[in-house]
């Protein structure tokens, strides 16, 4: 069967850092947050709809992965 190879490099990216961080996904956000900010404007940001801020639609998203409060994300 045939594999994408892109497909299979995030596959094992993903599992490094999961064994890096020993299975740990907050571990991993933060990691991975502070990649994010060491890259500075290099980064493109998302565009943001009206009303909403930052850190609540952060909050929301990590609390969705790590199991804790449940809220809905804005409709799209």
């Amino acid at each position: 069967m045939w594999e994408d190879p892109i497909v299979a490099e995030v596959h094992r990216i993903r599992c490094e850092l999961a064994e890096k961080f020993d299975f740990d996904l907050m571990a991993i956000v933060a990691d991975i947050r502070q990649r994010q900010t060491a890259l500075g404007s290099r980064l493109v940001s998302r565009n943001q709809m009206p009303g909403e801020s930052t850190a609540e639609t952060d909050r929301v998203h990590v609390d969705n992965l790590s199991g804790g409060p449940s809220e809905s994300a804005p409709a799209a």
